[in-house]
């Protein structure tokens, strides 16, 4: 094994490796090899790094082109999607090509889709730049863009042939985005892995141990999406804080950052889950305290009848259930359907508070 190097697998039907390392970038050309055709999909501040991914096919001698896609959650759009698989039509792209998302969660989810739906499905290689996409986006095989009614509503289960977590590309990424990260990290830690709580305890930043961390994160959900790909089962449990999380999204309209709707969401779901008589409200105030140690936020203010409505369309719901990922204890997560409308006032009224009340 390369030294600084971890390897996870991520088991099932159609196993594949999760590398995360510095310098890991350069096997594309590895798990490429012998591939006609590549297209390499970025957003314009990548072009760089997207051009070192071309070059590298290349010299592995796979055909291979960028894609430009715009920046964030505006790529995940219909109107992107058509774009780029006419972009892939103009190419010859077929079956015995592939795609590369290079780029954080918002490309990684884009190109997973645009590969999933091309021809009915060709081969994707995910090469996560963000904190997020590393340890959430890239991994599991969910693809996904957003439409006017909610996020992600629209996608697929697409499993990659392998993930690429250049850990030399977070040296470039904003503070504010690393952090925004992070509360997909401590998420895994709240529902799985309590090592990581204690190493964000130690060190709330992540910085020190980063490689860590994230190999922990990916591990959590690997074990989850071998055993279930498709979201029926123990994949829910990666959902912890995403309910909520996703309505302040879309009523946001994109406008705050995934982890830090998921940073709240958590602190929701962990008073939720106190109201309900499942988690200690010594758990809870684990979860905020450690939540804004990070520097995330933990609470919001907002529409609340807005939120519930958005929640009601979430992809998690069933019918005209409300459903939230709980926990019954750090490291037992449960499903909580249809609480009691008192349990969510509460649960809202405790995170709609400003933060230094």
């Amino acid at each position: 094994m390369t030294p600084g190097v971890q390897r996870v697998t991520v088991a099932g039907n159609q196993p594949y490796e999760v590398v995360i390392g510095p310098g890991v970038q350069v096997e594309l050309g590895l798990v490429l090899a012998g591939t006609p055709r590549a297209v390499v999909v970025h957003a314009p501040p990548l072009a760089a790094a997207a051009g070192a991914a071309v070059e590298t096919l290349q010299q592995a001698g796979v055909a291979a082109e960028a894609v430009v896609v715009p920046d964030g959650e505006a790529a995940k759009s219909a109107e992107v999607a058509i774009g780029a698989w006419e972009e892939f039509g103009r190419l010859g792209l077929t079956r015995s090509d592939a795609v590369v998302g290079l780029g954080g969660g918002a490309v990684t989810d884009l190109a997973g889709f645009l590969a999933a739906t091309w021809l009915r499905g060709v081969r994707v290689v995910q090469v996560p730049t963000s904190l997020l996409g590393m340890v959430d986006a890239a991994v599991g095989g969910k693809t996904g863009i957003n439409t006017a009614a909610g996020k992600n509503l629209v996608g697929a289960f697409h499993p990659p042939a392998a993930v690429l977590a250049d850990t030399d590309a977070l040296d470039a990424l904003p503070e504010a985005e690393f952090r925004s990260g992070l509360a997909e990290v401590v998420k895994c830690g709240f529902i799985a892995d309590a090592q990581v709580l204690d190493l964000l305890e130690a060190d709330p930043t992540g910085r020190r141990d980063t490689a860590e961390l994230i190999g922990r994160a990916v591990q959590v959900k690997a074990d989850a999406v071998a055993d279930d790909l498709y979201d029926t089962g123990r994949r829910e449990f990666l959902n912890y804080g995403h309910t909520l999380a996703h309505a302040v999204e879309r009523v946001e309209d994109f406008g705050w950052r995934h982890g830090e709707a998921v940073a709240v969401g958590l602190v929701f779901a962990a008073e939720l889950a106190v109201q309900a008589g499942r988690l200690s409200s010594t758990d809870a105030d684990r979860h905020r305290r450690l939540i804004a140690a990070m520097g995330l936020p933990t609470s919001y203010r907002g529409d609340w009848h807005r939120l519930q409505s958005v929640m009601r369309m979430d992809k998690k719901a069933r019918g005209a259930s409300l459903r939230f990922v709980v926990l019954d204890g750090l490291g037992r997560p449960g499903i909580l359907t249809d609480p009691d409308q008192a349990w969510l006032d509460a649960a809202w009224a405790a995170v709609s508070e400003p933060e230094s009340a």
